[in-house]
């Protein structure tokens, strides 16, 4: 059974351009982004793991040593097994500083490009075995298929698809945040149909080979050859050195680290990909034995390492072998396409950029884009030079070994940025170095190039790539590697950066960042400084982004916070440049300011940021530190007292939640910003306390929203012996409550003289007051002229008011207060008015305002009429002063149940709102000094509680034209019956 050539290829081609469409669908948002993002989605994207190794080579390798098939999974089952210990430590490095491969990785841990550089060159150099794997796994099967097709030609062809799609779908952008959801959706679609294809074969042999489960124990036991009962295993050695070669391909396979990390959504997708990725390799897995039985039983003549395609032509069935060839297809090209767009990043990061950077000012979005796919193209080519040249001679399982063992050399330096923080880079690269050298001379030129070095011990010599021979090998370079990478690290100095970045990566870790100021003030500036080594463009466009990330305002301004964006900038350049080159930029373009002969602080802000994300982890003494930090601060923050610290450069640290309440300004805005920055008046005075040399300030005064205020102000310095951080701590004393208690109690004691002296007044006045009276009854006796006696009644009603107010005055002297009325009887308010109106007539001042009187004359109340008259004359008063030249002072009243209401309006100059309060207190006046005493209101307010009644003042009166003032009087009404008292 065969195919047509040409529909085979077209069959490829289909299938990749479904793969297109649902990547393209994806990326276009066609398709819902959650199933991109979903879980399952991400662990069958972990399937590239198996490649056309899952199809074909494990087939073979079942058949040359039985279970030993099963170490290629199990050690990586195990890897991922180890998730929270093993990989979870790594995802949070990598999404933390935006670390896309192990390289980045390597710069970033180690501080140095040759590391990354090192690291991309043996990952190059390992890579191109497994792609010449893939390569030829598919080239070879469509020759069994279509016999008279070339082998070369078709590993051409398949090379130049894949190269089409990871060129469209892997580098569609130059920007980092791109996420490459259709590669994920493509690559996990590959996954399924090489499951699928497997599985389907497995069930076709059970049972249309072997007739079932009952037919396969059968033949197990009783006709099974035994160079195919998989009883024949690996050695120990070589089986312990390929599960060790498998669990280290989840950290330093270049496809595996990308999909395990920068493609992660989720620390909890990993979590779940820890259990779910080793069912689906264990599903894998299960149909290898059934191939290779049912390989036996039919007779097949081809290699062991394509029985499942054998088993499908034995049984001519074109649809099953079409299955087959289909799930090798695409388990080799989501791999190819994988690993390759994985090692383009890491040549572009560190080998491309150090050598050749883009010019300043360039736009690098579309530099990078176009040099990716350069990159991706030849490094495809390459795979496929070193596969005519090499890969074509060799079976599957030494190209399988010679990728495994090179990127093994991998493995101290990616540990040693977990665990062992003492490894430096003088160790790291000295130890890669040794053991890359070792892996290329005692295993790639002999299996490669048949090349060995005339003193090698012949029994290391790979004569046959058998297991014992490349396990002695991988075990020996490997240790090699350690050695050297362990005693060079410790001989040797390690850098302060190094030691910081030992920190930011190990397990239980925290980073301790300086307390610097930046050069640039502002984010706008940010996008200044950047522009002359990214474009204008770009730096805006990245400065932008990181705000966005961090919920930062634009522009931004606070010290803090630029410290933060700064950091965010260089993480998002990390992943898009590498962080070598990041690093640079960020250090060349955003520095910070010299030091001034003073060693920086600890930035406690990210202090304090990290451990409360950290503070689940903490357990035992850790734990009770960080709660007895969490008391401590707490009890800085609810302290009843206002208080904030500063630094030595005048950078806020803390701002409690008195000092909130009383500035109203929210601890998420100032903490992190300079001290003088703060708005007016809390800036400049706290600014100045500081700088000053008084260590307390009292009861100093300002004023807020018009209103006085005072407060005391105390400071400490924060440094002192055994503390490196200085600054200052604040303490700020509301003390207006207090002032005003203070000058209502002076108030108070001159109001108490005034009384007292009042008193004296009074007693004094009242004689000669007595006298004119007595003059004035005389006058009216001894006259009978209209006249005279007309101006002697008068006199004596002035004389008798002048004695009611003396009384007043004792009374107010004696008791506090004004005494009741004896009178209490119906009286017209109408001829209250017009009296009132009458007296202030007499006035000069009165003739350029009119009064109008609109109460009704049946409007009465009970109560003491000259008193009353009293009320009107202080209120008509007050209200003609205010009146402007030609006003109206209109005074109307109506009967309201039990109550008679009396309004007094003008269209004067009105109250202000802060004195309406205080117009009825003893000696407030808004007069002049030659103009009031401030009793007139506050004998008003006295008479008409006397009466039982209230006063109420409103103004403005008007809200147009915000003028005028309107007092409302409330005095018990008389009842009908009443009315015979009036005369």
């Amino acid at each position: 059974m065969s195919f047509e050539l040409a529909q085979l290829l077209l069959i490829s081609f289909a299938y990749l351009l479904c793969l297109f469409g649902l990547a393209y669908a994806t990326e276009q948002g066609w398709l819902p982004h959650r199933w991109a993002r979903h879980p399952l989605v991400y662990v069958l994207s972990l399937g590239v793991y198996a490649g056309a190794w899952g199809v074909y080579g494990a087939v073979g390798m079942a058949y040359e040593y039985g279970y030993g098939y099963l170490a290629y999974y199990l050690g990586i089952c195990g890897a991922f097994l180890l998730a929270p210990v093993l990989l979870h430590p790594v995802l949070r490095i990598t999404r933390a500083y935006q670390l896309t491969s192990l390289a980045d990785l390597f710069v970033f841990r180690y501080r140095s490009q040759w590391a990354g550089t090192l690291v991309t060159l043996c990952s190059g150099a390992a890579i191109l075995s497994l792609l010449s794997l893939q390569i030829q796994a598919v080239a070879t099967s469509l020759t069994y298929l279509a016999p008279s097709a070339s082998p070369v030609m078709m590993a051409v062809i398949f090379s130049l698809m894949v190269m089409l799609f990871a060129m469209l779908f892997g580098a569609r952008h130059g920007k980092s945040q791109d996420a490459h959801e259709g590669l994920i959706m493509a690559i996990a679609l590959d996954s399924v149909i090489k499951l699928l294809g497997l599985l389907l074969i497995g069930a076709v042999v059970l049972f249309s080979v072997f007739d079932g489960l009952d037919g396969l124990g059968s033949w197990l036991s009783r006709e099974a050859p035994d160079n195919i009962n998989l009883e024949r295993r690996l050695g120990d050695h070589s089986w312990r050195a390929l599960m060790l070669m498998s669990f280290a391909s989840a950290l330093v396979m270049p496809h595996m680290f990308h999909m395990t990390f920068a493609e992660n959504t989720s620390a909890r997708s990993l979590s779940r990909a820890s259990w779910a990725l080793p069912l689906y390799l264990l599903l894998l897995a299960l149909p290898v034995p059934l191939i290779l039985w049912g390989g036996d039983v039919l007779g097949v003549e081809i290699p062991p390492e394509y029985f499942a395609l054998g088993v499908a032509q034995a049984l001519e069935s074109p649809g099953l072998a079409i299955v087959v060839y289909m799930a090798g297809m695409s388990a080799a090209s989501g791999l190819t396409i994988v690993l390759t767009l994985a090692l383009a990043g890491m040549v572009l990061n560190h080998v491309v950029l150090p050598l050749r950077p883009p010019h300043d000012g360039q736009n690098i979005y579309s530099w990078l884009r176009w040099t990716k796919r350069a990159l991706i193209g030849a490094i495809i080519l390459l795979a496929l030079a070193f596969h005519m040249g090499v890969g074509h001679h060799l079976s599957l399982e030494p190209l399988g070994v010679l990728a495994l063992a090179g990127v093994l050399q991998l493995l101290p330096g990616a540990l040693g940025i977990i665990y062992w923080p003492e490894g430096n880079r003088q160790g790291v690269i000295a130890g890669l170095l040794t053991g890359a050298s070792l892996w290329f001379v005692t295993l790639v030129m002999p299996v490669s190039f048949e090349v060995t070095l005339p003193l090698w011990p012949e029994f290391l010599l790979p004569s046959s790539p058998g297991p014992d021979a490349w396990t002695l090998l991988t075990f020996l370079s490997l240790t090699a590697n350690i050695l050297v990478f362990v005693v060079v690290s410790v001989l040797s100095p390690t850098s302060g950066e190094e030691t910081r970045a030992a920190q930011s990566c190990s397990v239980g870790a925290l980073s301790r960042p300086m307390r610097r100021e930046l050069n640039a003030a502002s984010s706008d500036e940010f996008k200044q400084q950047l522009g002359a080594a990214l474009s204008a463009e770009v730096a805006g466009e990245e400065v932008e982004r990181a705000l966005a990330q961090m919920n930062l305002p634009s522009p931004e301004y606070r010290p803090y916070q630029l410290r933060r964006l700064r950091d965010q900038i260089e993480v998002n350049l990390s992943g898009l440049l590498g962080p070598q080159v990041a690093r640079d930029i960020i250090k060349r373009q955003l520095g910070f300011k010299p030091l001034r002969g003073r060693d920086p602080h600890q930035d406690i802000h990210y202090v304090e940021r990290a451990l409360e994300d950290y503070q689940s982890r903490l357990t035992g003494l850790a734990a009770e530190l960080n709660s007895l930090r969490q008391h401590h601060r707490q009890t800085l923050q609810n302290l009843p007292i206002a208080a904030c610290s500063v630094g030595d450069d005048g950078e806020l640290l803390m701002w409690n939640h008195a000092m909130h309440e009383l500035t109203g300004i929210d601890p998420e805005a100032v903490v992190g910003a300079s001290l003088p920055a703060l708005s007016a008046p809390w800036g400049p005075l706290l600014a100045g306390f500081v700088k000053g040399d008084a260590m307390h300030r009292y009861k100093h005064r300002m004023d807020l929203k018009g209103r006085p205020h005072w407060f005391n102000l105390h400071k400490s310095s924060i440094g002192g012996p055994g503390r490196v951080d200085g600054g200052t701590v604040i303490l700020l004393e509301d003390q207006t409550e207090a002032r005003l208690l203070e000058d209502k109690l002076i108030h108070s004691e001159r109001l108490a003289s005034v009384g007292r002296l009042a008193a004296g007044v009074a007693h004094e006045i009242g004689n000669p007051v007595t006298g004119i009276a007595c003059l004035a009854q005389n006058l009216r006796l001894d006259s009978d002229k209209p006249e005279v006696l007309e101006t002697a009644e008068q006199v004596l009603v002035q004389t008798k008011r002048i004695s009611r107010i003396l009384q007043s005055m004792m009374n107010f002297a004696r008791a506090g207060n004004y005494s009741q009325s004896n009178s209490q009887e119906p009286c017209a308010i109408h001829r209250c008015v017009d009296e009132a109106v009458n007296l202030l007539s007499l006035s000069d001042q009165s003739r350029h305002v009119r009064f109008r009187n609109d109460c009704p004359p049946s409007l009465r109340v009970i109560g003491d009429e000259q008193r009353l008259v009293q009320v009107f004359i202080n209120l008509l008063a007050n209200a003609r002063d205010a009146s402007p030249e030609g006003g109206e002072v209109v005074i109307s009243g109506n009967l309201e149940g039990y109550s008679a209401i009396i309004v007094i309006s003008d269209n004067g100059t009105g109250i202000s709102p802060d004195q309406l309060d205080h117009i009825f207190e003893p000696f407030y006046t808004t007069k002049g000094p030659s103009q009031g005493t401030g009793l007139g209101l506050s004998l008003v307010y006295s008479i008409v509680e006397e009466h039982y009644g209230n006063i109420q003042v409103e103004s403005p009166a008007d809200l147009v034209t915000n003028r005028g003032t309107r007092v409302i009087l409330k005095l018990p009404a008389a009842s009908p019956d009443s009315t015979a008292h009036l005369s």
